[in-house]
């Protein structure tokens, strides 16, 4: 029997995506919708001005959309809400007994609640264990989008002694939600900014990496230093990043490392798990956005174009699919693990 969960924030742009990518899900169905209270009250076809290129699921169509302050059946939220208002909001339904899974930004850096990427720090879930006995449900969070991607891509070699690490990030509109970025900015130009960007990519890899002792995370100490930029791209974050190791690591390392990564949700077959869980490429000229985004079905990270650094030691590119694996993608196979560990 598949479980029953609400969509939150579910008429913007990363809600829309929970709802293409659940339909048919074999754990999950859409039994609610929740947005704000200007769509309350309607059916979800009206609310919502439909931007993906698959058509809206028949299912959902006419199901009334909720508000925040409504009792809600589900035991499961998948949280897509506006920053504005997710913090109040996803407290006061971990108070009321749910299990809040979110893309939103406002819990990452909590003390008590996990930053998970499935593959890399699975082991941080056990916090929800001591989240349902204080509060009666809990919040778990996806990290920033570029982040994801950022540690997707270090994951591999991570262990071989990381000391610093350069990055710079190519982002697509699609990032800003919708409408996103006026035409007049963003086309033939490049914005080099993005409000609390650099501040999220430099901080959360070094609580993902971080250490569970039982009680909290033990932040790992990473040096990070993050440059960001907008790009006329729709979907697909391609980063520039460069790496400094406490020791001598070699080219045939890191490859081997990267060819052969897979974490937990590829060992239990969850359902959202790519296989590869990241894409490695010999190609100089790869990976590229328009090309390589939707590898995986957009959850496959990809690497490529490995060289040394003339400053650190190597440096390459990687590309993640910003609303798929770096949004409600990510988010959804956290459900998945968390189902298969038994906190769900």
């Amino acid at each position: 029997m598949k479980h029953k969960v609400a969509v939150l924030g579910a008429t913007g742009a990363v809600g829309q995506r929970f709802i293409q990518l659940l339909e048919n899900h074999p754990d999950f169905e859409v039994h609610e919708l929740v947005a704000s209270s200007r769509s309350a009250g309607k059916p979800y076809s009206e609310a919502a001005k439909w931007k993906l290129a698959t058509a809206l699921p028949e299912g959902i169509k006419q199901k009334i959309v909720k508000s925040t302050d409504d009792v809600l059946e589900s035991k499961i939220l998948f949280s897509g809400l506006d920053s504005d208002i997710a913090g109040t909001a996803e407290e006061a339904y971990r108070a009321k007994g749910h299990i809040v899974i979110s893309n939103s930004k406002n819990h990452r850096m909590d003390e008590d609640v996990p930053l998970v990427v499935p593959e890399i720090n699975p082991e941080h879930l056990d916090m929800v264990i001591a989240q349902k006995k204080k509060y009666g449900g809990a919040i778990v969070t996806n990290p920033n989008c570029s982040t994801i991607g950022l540690v997707l891509g270090i994951a591999p070699v991570f262990n071989l002694g990381i000391d610093m690490m350069i990055v710079s990030t190519m982002q697509a509109i699609s990032g800003a939600g919708y409408p996103g970025i006026p035409s007049f900015d963003v086309l033939d130009n490049v914005i080099p900014h993005i409000g609390g960007e650099e501040d999220k990519i430099e901080d959360e890899p070094n609580k993902i990496f971080g250490k569970f002792d039982g009680k909290g995370i033990v932040h790992a100490p990473t040096r990070i230093s993050a440059m960001v930029h907008r790009v006329p791209a729709i979907d697909g974050h391609l980063e520039a990043v460069s790496i400094k190791f406490k020791k001598s690591v070699t080219r045939d390392e890191i490859v081997s490392l990267m060819k052969n990564y897979e974490g937990e949700p590829q060992k239990l077959n969850c359902p959202s798990a790519p296989k590869p869980a990241i894409q490695y490429f010999e190609a100089v000229d790869r990976p590229q956005t328009r090309l390589d985004r939707d590898l995986g079905k957009g959850m496959t990270v990809s690497v490529g174009n490995l060289r040394p650094c003339n400053i650190f030691d190597w440096k390459f590119n990687l590309l993640v699919h910003n609303t798929v694996r770096g949004a409600a993608g990510g988010t959804i196979l956290i459900a998945e693990l968390m189902l298969r560990k038994g906190l769900i």
